[in-house]
């Protein structure tokens, strides 16, 4: 005869550990009575990986896992008007390599647009420049090729526009991400 074990009524196992702090790549989270909001972010932020982890506040229970390095707006252009979707401002004197992904409904005839961008501009600590002359690629559906995109720099600023086109209104997106490299 064998017994499977002693039954003992006096306690349960030991509860597992839980952490009481989390280090992040800025700050440290700590949980308030056990818990611990995970928050996807993004940020306009340089960082070479384009993911980083940060408490926000710091000592708070509040951990962001951020994706850097990205770029997003949105825009209505109502006519033949050019308006900015993205107006990204580098602030670190390099090279910015940047790459753009446009969507564009119009409301007026229910056509829609897509477009990717890849440009480069060089940022002088004043100005940013062009470096030669953006590439596109082109998904259009019927009037819609009469919109555009364009990626331009004006003073400090890199733009990525929406052109419309006349008597039609059209809601634009954009979603990018960046590359750097400065001294």
């Amino acid at each position: 005869m064998s017994q499977a074990g002693i039954i003992s009524t006096s306690g349960g196992p030991p509860p597992p550990a839980v952490a009481t702090s989390y280090v992040t790549d800025d700050g440290t989270a700590i949980p308030a009575l056990n818990i611990l909001n995970v928050l996807g972010v993004d940020s306009t932020e340089n960082n070479a990986n384009g993911i980083l982890t940060r408490a926000n506040p710091n000592l708070s229970n509040n951990l962001q896992v951020v994706v850097t390095n990205r770029v997003q707006g949105t825009t209505q252009t109502v006519g033949a008007v050019t308006s900015p979707i993205i107006t990204f401002t580098p602030t670190v004197i390099g090279t910015y390599a940047v790459e753009v992904r446009i969507a564009a409904y119009n409301t007026t005839s229910t056509l829609g647009a897509g477009y990717s961008v890849f440009g480069t501009a060089r940022f002088d600590g004043v100005n940013s420049n062009l470096c030669g002359t953006p590439d596109k690629i082109i998904n259009e559906e019927g009037t819609m090729i009469s919109s555009n995109v364009s990626f331009t720099v004006s003073g400090a600023n890199i733009l990525v526009n929406g052109v419309g086109y006349a008597a039609q209104t059209i809601n634009w997106s954009a979603v990018g991400l960046y590359t750097f490299v400065g001294v």
